[in-house]
């Protein structure tokens, strides 16, 4: 039953799907938006790979539509190749099914984003427990300053190459960080358009790529498009002002109420029916 009266429709859909262990295996596909999705045929990363390592495995986070692994691990390897990487330490992809999160991410609902880490993967495979328990390197110091003793140029390297990539659609960074890549960047900085200040991102960067073929129901975002071609400019100012801080520094002025997190019901019909599939 997958009426909006079934009970499991009124269950919060991050519950449901945070529930899931295992992929649907069929033809792979990204269904919905990057914020209100699902996946169908997911694969997972290795845990292991020539040049990168995944991170807090036992999230189950691993899993991604097979254009974003192929992403990944192009930029694994390009990275090792070409910008002095030992290799990448991945974060957070997706669930088995996409869908929202019990915690920590709005997005990657689609198999489509992901969390790069910007502390180098060290010469050696990680214990099971270190990839719990491992603390990346911060890259701010706070939300106005970079933290020179810990960013050098590989990682502005690494981010200019993920951006240049032609099926990444977005990549998120502290603005301390595209601060830093706009000073950094010369010659056609037309890359650095997919390069957008968010909140926290202070250890990774999270790199976004376009609806893959085969996948007629994933929405795409807009083009990236800031007015002065780069972002370097009234979009960065705003950013690194107070005002889109005000409500995280003044949590006490926030809505006492916040609206209950959205059921199930409310996702793609085909995301309901893929969350609830044996």
């Amino acid at each position: 039953m997958t009426g909006a009266a079934s009970p499991i429709m009124k269950k919060p859909a991050k519950q449901v799907f945070g529930a899931i262990k295992a992929p649907i295996s069929m033809k792979a596909r990204a269904i919905g938006s990057y914020a209100r999705g699902c996946l169908l045929g997911a694969q997972a990363l290795p845990v292991n790979g020539a040049s990168w390592q995944v991170m807090r495995t036992s999230r189950n986070r691993n899993w991604a539509h097979p254009a974003m692994i192929s992403l990944i691990e192009k930029l694994a390897t390009d990275a090792k190749d070409y910008d002095g990487w030992n290799g990448l330490l991945v974060g957070d992809v997706a669930q088995p099914r996409g869908g929202p999160m019990l915690n920590g991410h709005a997005s990657h609902q689609m198999g489509l984003d992901a969390d790069i880490w910007l502390t180098p993967m060290p010469d050696y495979a990680l214990t099971p427990e270190e990839r719990e328990t491992m603390i990346p390197r911060e890259m701010v110091k706070d939300r106005h300053t970079l933290d020179t003793s810990a960013w050098t140029e590989a990682q502005a390297r690494l981010i200019k190459r993920a951006a240049s990539y032609p099926q990444v659609a977005r990549i998120f960074v502290n603005p301390p960080i595209k601060a830093e890549l706009c000073k950094w960047a010369t010659g056609d900085k037309s890359w650095l358009a997919k390069v957008r200040p968010y909140y926290g991102h202070t250890y990774h960067f999270h790199v976004r790529i376009v609806c893959p073929k085969g996948s007629p129901d994933c929405k795409n975002q807009a083009p990236a498009a800031p007015q002065d071609g780069t972002g370097c400019g009234q979009e960065l100012a705003y950013w690194m002002g107070d005002k889109p801080w005000y409500w995280i520094e003044h949590p006490d002025r926030q809505n006492p109420n916040p609206p209950p997190p959205p059921p199930l019901s409310s996702l793609p019909p085909e995301c309901q029916r893929i969350a609830i599939a044996p």
